[in-house]
């Protein structure tokens, strides 16, 4: 639901477009993908097509043709407050801590994951400008709406009432995300709130209802202490010390059970003759605020360093236009709720400053219940730092900070899990996760995934074969239509069209977007 008093969502659709060269196994025409252009995107609205398997890059919004495709992309989600980091992720994060309070530098690279936790979106951005729209903004722009009933004259006949929603005629403004938007009144919560397991109290990190796995190591220093217990009780029995050295005991045994979270890692008190500093700051993704604005110029030199270095573009392809469509334009727009995290909700970049200078940055959505990791680059030079993994594990730690302002806020969403290319596997390693059914839009624990996969990369994860898409539309003279400026039902709309008919379009859209948000979105039609 839009923002009380704050506009609609704004798209307009484009269909299945031809297919384009894929990234992973480099098909010339095998990514098929619908798409549509958001001029402007409420954060629930796009809470909700991301829960049906959507995505953006920059503007564009695209969802894969999952049974054509040749690469099928799952969404894939970690369920952050049980995430428990592993063997691998906690030699990233020591890494860090050595490198930020000794200057110690490991060149040893973790084989087990990739550098950039986020390859997949550089393939994104290749067809989001083929398909940007040409509609002039002054057609598009909502900044007020007055809703009012009518029945329209060639209705009354047929007996039936129309809504219409006549939108006023508004000067252009920026296409940049506003920070002072209305108080948004969210919708039911989606499906991804029902798969939450008892969370756990703020700040705690993990569920703790369930015991920790214990390492053999753990197991012979409980043993070794049971038994120094044992001789300590022979040698003094009746000693006043009996007391305070079984504490001691006991206390020495549950810290070494204790797995340790990604807190314990990051907020950590450095010596004051620290080498380095790090600090991460987390800006609107706007040039209206004046962090974003000020650091820009560095911040799109890193980009193109980035891009350059490790996807082998060439300067034309990632100079400070690319730069602003991709990562800096954001259909979002911020809103602000009492129950919300203090940030606010929209599209950010989280900067990674190391000694005064911008390392990494990982652009991220704050959405309604999830923190959803849109793309990260990083200077090539710190590659040894293994800075795609380590902002992945501070996106996850963010995430559980959010949740504790924001009970409903408790997913990291990863983008796409590619199981048909060996490289983008590493994403299954966030554990737990869960991928999207393409059929049906439940959420699967990864583990049932995974054996389906290696069988066929197209799977529908639901098991229940009578199971459908709860969402899907029921109503098609219910989807919201702009037509010359003004928002009607498509049930009007289609009595007042000339020329042929669009139904087949309309319904493709409804279908892929879902009942809910057909009817808070508004389709543009010419």
């Amino acid at each position: 639901m839009a923002a009380a008093g704050g506009s609609p969502s704004i798209v307009e659709y484009f269909g299945g477009e031809d297919g384009y060269r894929c990234g992973y196994c480099k098909n010339e025409t095998g990514n098929l993908s619908h798409g549509m252009w958001a001029h402007s995107m409420t954060v629930q609205d796009y809470q909700d097509l991301i829960d049906r398997g959507w995505r953006r890059s920059g503007k564009y919004v695209y969802k894969p043709i999952m049974n054509q495709t040749c690469c099928p992309q799952y969404t894939i989600r970690c369920q952050a407050l049980r995430f428990q980091p592993s063997k691998s992720h906690k030699k990233v994060l020591k890494k860090m801590l050595k490198f930020i309070s000794k200057g110690d530098v490991s060149k040893v690279v973790s084989e087990e994951e990739p550098m950039d936790s986020h390859i997949e979106d550089a393939v994104a951005c290749d067809f989001a400008y083929k398909s940007e729209s040409h509609v002039s903004q002054s057609e598009l722009t909502l900044l007020s709406v007055d809703r009012t009933e009518g029945v329209e004259s060639e209705d009354k006949d047929a007996g039936e009432t129309r809504e219409e929603v006549n939108v006023q005629k508004v000067e252009s403004c920026s296409l940049q995300i506003c920070a002072d938007k209305d108080t948004p009144v969210l919708g039911e919560p989606s499906r991804s709130a029902k798969m939450v397991h008892s969370p756990p109290k703020p700040g705690k990190g993990a569920d703790l209802s369930k015991p920790p796995c214990r390492k053999a190591k753990d197991i012979r220093k409980e043993r070794k202490l049971q038994k120094l217990l044992q001789n300590q009780m022979c040698a003094s029995e009746g000693s006043p010390l009996q007391a305070d050295q079984l504490l001691l005991l006991q206390n020495s045994k549950s810290k070494a059970n204790q797995p340790k979270t990604i807190e314990d890692f990051v907020f950590v008190s450095l010596p004051d003759d620290a080498p380095h500093k790090l600090e991460v700051r987390l800006v609107p993704a706007s040039f209206e605020d004046p962090q974003f604005k000020s650091s820009f110029n560095q911040s799109a030199t890193l980009f193109a360093k980035y891009q350059m270095a490790i996807h082998k573009d060439t300067p034309s392809e990632c100079g400070e236009t690319e730069f602003t469509r991709f990562l800096c334009d954001s259909p979002l727009e911020a809103e602000n709720a009492p129950t919300g995290p203090e940030c606010g909700y929209g599209s950010f970049h989280q900067q990674y400053w190391l000694d005064g200078k911008i390392i990494a940055v990982g652009v991220i959505d704050i959405l309604p219940y999830c923190v959803s990791s849109v793309y990260l680059y990083y200077d090539p030079d710190y590659s040894f730092l293994s800075l795609g993994v380590y902002s992945a594990l501070r996106e996850i730690a963010f995430t559980r900070q959010l949740h504790e302002k924001s009970p409903d806020l408790c997913f990291y969403y990863m983008g796409f899990y590619i199981h048909s290319c060996p490289k983008m596997r590493y994403k299954s390693q966030y554990r737990p996760s869960d991928l999207l059914c393409p059929e049906t839009y439940i959420w699967t624990p990864i583990e049932q995934c995974l054996p389906l996969l290696e069988r066929s990369k197209y799977c529908r994860f639901n098991q229940d074969l009578e199971a459908v898409d709860e969402g899907r539309v029921t109503e098609l003279g219910r989807v919201k239509i702009l037509h010359k400026r003004t928002m009607m039902s498509y049930s009007v709309y289609k009595k007042r069209r000339k020329g042929p008919s669009d139904e087949a379009s309309v319904q493709q859209y409804a279908s892929l977007v879902g009942q809910t948000c057909s009817e808070r979105m508004l389709l543009f039609r010419s």
